[in-house]
């Protein structure tokens, strides 16, 4: 079942799809898709992967809502795991564990706005999504609905929109941390670690998420 909801985000009017269970086999995207999801918490032993957010920068947002039971969301999972389209996350080491533990599929090529915001933004220490989202496009970002239930079964407008905004913006925001990046002669470092995401995430779900293995001691 898919719901179309007009919805304001961020001060601009948006159409967001709501799909249940599983994105739909029509759904097309044009180029590379911005991705995020919501879960129970924070926790890779302990919450639940419950959405996940797409958007192909074209100012819509599909929310395709997980079930805990029911056949598995097969047209998202290839969606996500397409090798040919690149996938924008902010914070894209958390994403993709929980893809991995919970759809079992690799969402790469991956693009982590977070990563080049720390690897072009070196004059600040603020690089969550609202902070860089404010400097560099000039936008204001809602965290309101931030934590929130999101393994409710009737998701509010509320949190449909919050959930909206976080894959609305990550288009416009990596065009502009690709300059920075290019300028700074930093791009093909931010590509290693794009690269290397797949396996942080892997040594997180393995038990290693707060141990620096490149350490020393």
């Amino acid at each position: 079942m898919t719901r179309k909801l007009s919805l304001t985000v961020d001060g601009r009017n948006v159409v967001v799809f709501l799909h249940q269970g599983d994105l739909p086999a029509e759904v097309t995207f044009s180029g590379p898709i911005a991705v995020d999801s919501e879960a129970m918490g924070l926790s890779l032993i302990r919450d639940r992967l419950t959405l996940v957010q797409m958007s192909d920068g074209g100012g819509e947002a599909h929310l395709v809502q997980l079930r805990q039971e029911g056949p598995a969301p097969d047209n998202l999972k290839r969606a996500l795991a397409d090798p040919e389209r690149l996938k924008i996350f902010h914070f894209a080491r958390f994403d993709v564990a929980m893809m991995m533990r919970d759809l079992g599929i690799i969402p790469a090529p991956i693009y982590c706005t977070k990563i080049a915001s720390k690897l072009a933004r070196t004059y600040t220490d603020r690089h969550g999504l609202k902070d860089a989202v404010k400097e560099m496009l000039g936008r204001d970002v809602s965290k309101e609905q931030q934590s929130s239930d999101w393994g409710a079964d009737a998701l509010t407008d509320q949190q449909l929109a919050y959930a909206a905004s976080d894959v609305l913006h990550l288009h416009d925001l990596k065009a502009k941390l690709d300059v920075i990046l290019a300028r700074e002669g930093r791009s093909e470092i931010a590509q290693s670690c794009f690269d290397f995401l797949p396996t942080r995430a892997a040594l997180d779900l393995a038990g290693w998420e707060e141990t620096d293995i490149f350490a020393h001691s």
